[in-house]
């Protein structure tokens, strides 16, 4: 016994080499006790009947038959208490052991209440109203029966042709952990067995975001150091704020693919990051290693538990090959277990074990989903999300008695503005532009026309449509909408034009090479402008795009992303001032497709491009384009402008076991109210390894009336300043930092400071 508590003693102290000891549940561990090998492999078994599943063709056969057999583990694409219910009670009432199932669903962006989509949410740099929309988006799915959310996705993402760029926070490492703990920690809360909290699950593990070509689905490959120090932050950040469930990616890392890669889900995953949840694959991720060249079923399926993979999404290999495999000597049961057991785990920390029906009360929906409130929230949320990305003169914000033309193919469009990934969304309850520009300005005279369809080329809109009827093809030829247009417009004050992407032109499955805005808008956008009258262009998309044309014109630009249900609101209250855009860019736009991939942390190279900009030879640099992209991340306007002044450091170095203050004077020199995201941006100048130009450290949104002046601080330690050096130890070495506190991460290094041994 002595031996025994011993070596407890040393597990806890070690930390199993980084994977946390946990205590044994007792009611799971007399579950696992009765289970025959089958009933284990059928934990590990997720299905959906189908109904309108949007992430790939295959759709589970005979589930509740496999239900009552004890052959599932957890089923997705059911919802309404009603119907959960009747999913629990067949796997309660009526298998051997009566464990309830995992009720697991898509929440990306809102439940019903969809609000901007994730790139978008990310530009508000707002913590705290990104966890209260987590919050909110797990209490309407869980009134609904839902206990387990595929989300966050905290892939960092620096190619604006990738279509899921949409669904992350951007490309950077630090912003991109920060909002993927405010996401944990809104949707898990703090005890999951209340009943408007959900399971979190972390994806895509891991690198999805860095496809080449930016190519869904295409191979990745990256050095272990890039890995380390810039895409695999996130994904920790989600796993130290208690993530309970994590989902492998589709792509390949070092040659093994992610679902039954070995270094990446145990090596990494459980006992360096110390991981305790359970692994779930991405959507039949382990059937699709056949393709990658692994085997046949069985070989991936053993090569994905033997990895660490511990359910299976709707392929069905476990389900029909472990048991053969643990015959054959291929997978020990003990490895079943081990999967069995982390699955259990996690019903019995969401409160199913106790209560199967929790999820089940039919008078929740009516009072958690929907309402004004969650509706005001989603409106805010958007608000907040918007990017001032052009000022022409004082067309903004408009009068709220003014004459406007309202223009564009998404100027008066349910169906586009809920963004992509808003399965449990219904656009016939969306706000559009024209309706919100009429809520909150009803002086205002406002005459619609479309002006052109989203795009004319019908075999795109085909592609796009896959996933829902997105582009609609006037039946009146463009010639017709762009004179409607032109007309409506020279009889007004000014005009808006709500140009850009349909929602799925972004998201899964939906990459770009042209990743301008399509051709029949462009020509619309320029009739307008030469009718010379002020021209606002709300730009909706799910991505940067190259907008060089656009920013070149006479106009005005507001970023919208696609705002969710209440789209048309937001817009108006931004148009019309009652709120003051902040948002500010979590990815550089390029000033075209060639410079992708293009972001802020570049390394300087061996042969820095001029800082002026201007071509010279022998430097690394373009013939035909600066370097800079056309909007740097963390770049956002605003009506007001911010002046900043004393940025200094409160000392000249900084001890290993001390902090530093690096402060500025932010003023408001304009004739607004307004908020100001204040960025700090460090370098470090000489280390073991080749540093970024540059590196976010911390940011403040803060609130200033016009004229008045605040000093911003940043603490900083020398655990700040850490990274990975060559041999993958996460180190900070003694030298000089550069900083700089601005607006945007154009800033210009201002101080700097020592830190010491």
């Amino acid at each position: 016994m002595r031996n025994f508590k011993l070596s407890v003693a040393l597990l806890l102290f070690l930390g199993l080499s980084g994977l946390q000891a946990q205590e044994r549940i007792p009611e799971v561990e007399e579950l696992l006790e009765k289970m025959t090998l089958e009933e284990k492999i059928g934990q590990l078994n997720l299905l959906t009947p189908g109904g309108g599943v949007a992430t790939g063709a295959v759709v589970s056969e005979d589930v509740e038959t496999k239900i009552k057999a004890g052959n599932v583990g957890g089923v997705f694409g059911v919802s309404s208490p009603e119907k959960v219910r009747q999913a629990q009670e067949i796997a309660v009432k009526n298998s051997r052991l009566g464990i309830p199932l995992l009720i697991g669903s898509d929440i990306i962006h809102g439940y019903k209440t969809t609000y901007p989509i994730p790139l978008g949410l990310s530009s508000s740099w707002d913590l705290e109203l990104i966890k209260e929309g987590a919050q909110m988006a797990a209490k309407e799915a869980t009134a609904d029966g839902i206990n387990w959310n595929f989300s966050p996705m905290v892939d960092i993402a620096r190619d604006p042709r990738w279509g899921r760029i949409a669904e992350g926070a951007g490309e950077d490492p630090y912003l991109g952990s920060q909002i993927a703990k405010a996401m944990v920690e809104g949707y898990q809360g703090e005890d999951l067995t209340q009943p408007s909290t959900m399971m979190a699950t972390v994806k895509h593990m891991a690198l999805y975001g860095a496809p080449e070509a930016g190519r869904d689905y295409n191979t990745v490959d990256m050095s272990r150091l890039k890995m380390f120090n810039e895409y695999l932050p996130p994904y920790k950040a989600a796993v130290d704020a208690g993530v309970g469930s994590v989902m492998t990616s589709f792509n390949d890392i070092d040659g093994i693919p992610a679902s039954g890669n070995k270094w990446l889900l145990t090596d990494l995953l459980r006992e360096r990051w110390g991981f305790g949840g359970f692994v779930v694959s991405d959507y039949t991720s382990v059937n699709e290693m056949i393709a990658h060249g692994m085997g046949d079923l069985q070989d991936v399926s053993a090569m994905a538990i033997n990895a660490g993979l511990d359910m299976d999404m709707v392929g069905e290999g476990f389900l029909t090959t472990l048991k053969k495999s643990v015959e054959e000597g291929k997978v020990s049961e003990e490895q079943i277990t081990k999967a069995a057991r982390r699955i259990l785990e996690a019903k019995h920390k969401l409160g199913l074990l106790n209560d199967p029906y929790l999820y089940s009360d039919e008078s929740r929906p009516e009072k958690d989903i929907l309402t004004d409130e969650n509706r005001s929230l989603a409106r805010k949320a958007a608000t907040r999300s918007f990017v001032l990305l052009k000022k022409h003169e004082n067309t903004l914000p408009l009068a709220k008695d003014a004459n406007i033309a309202l223009i564009g193919p998404l100027a008066n469009n349910k169906n586009n503005m809920l963004g992509t990934w808003a399965p449990t969304g219904n656009t016939e309850l969306s706000i559009p532009v024209l309706e919100g520009l009429e809520n909150v300005a009803p002086d205002a005279e406002v005459t619609y026309a479309k002006g052109a369809n989203i795009a004319d080329d019908s075999t795109f809109a085909k592609k796009v449509n896959v996933f829902g009827k997105r582009i609609e093809i006037d039946e009146r030829t463009p010639e017709a909408m762009l004179k409607e247009a032109v007309e409506v417009a020279n009889n007004s004050d000014v005009v808006v034009a709500v140009v850009g992407e349909a929602s799925e032109m972004s998201g899964e499955a939906a990459s770009r090479t042209d990743i301008t805005i399509p051709d029949s808008q462009k020509k619309l956008i320029n009739k307008l402008v030469a009718t010379g009258k002020p021209v606002v262009l709300v730009l909706m998309s799910g991505r940067p795009l190259d907008i060089s044309e656009e920013m070149a014109l006479p106009v005005s630009i507001l970023q919208a992303w696609h705002p969710g249900v209440e789209a048309g609101n937001a817009v108006a209250d931004v148009l019309f001032g009652d709120y003051n855009p902040s948002g500010k860019l979590t990815n550089s736009w390029p000033r075209s497709v060639g410079q992708v991939p293009i972001h802020y942390r570049m390394k300087t190279t061996g042969r820095p491009g001029p800082e002026s900009g201007e071509f010279q030879k022998f430097k690394t640099n373009y013939l035909d384009s600066p370097n800079s992209p056309l909007l740097p991340f963390g770049f956002g306007l605003s009506y007001t402008t911010f002046e900043y002044s004393d940025i200094k450091a409160s000392a000249d170095s900084l001890n290993a076991d001390g902090s530093i203050q690096l402060s500025a004077r932010v003023t408001n020199t304009g004739n607004y109210d307004g908020e100001e995201i204040v960025q700090l941006y460090t370098h470090d100048l000489v280390r073991s390894v080749t540093p970024p130009g540059k590196e976010l450290k911390g940011f403040q949104k803060i609130f200033l009336k016009k004229g008045e002046s605040k000093t911003v601080s940043f603490t900083i330690t020398p655990e700040d300043l850490k990274f990975y050096n060559s041999q993958i130890e996460y180190v900070f070495e003694p030298g000089e930092f550069e900083f700089f506190i601005a607006g945007s991460s154009d800033g210009r290094f201002e101080n700097s400071f020592e830190l010491k041994e």
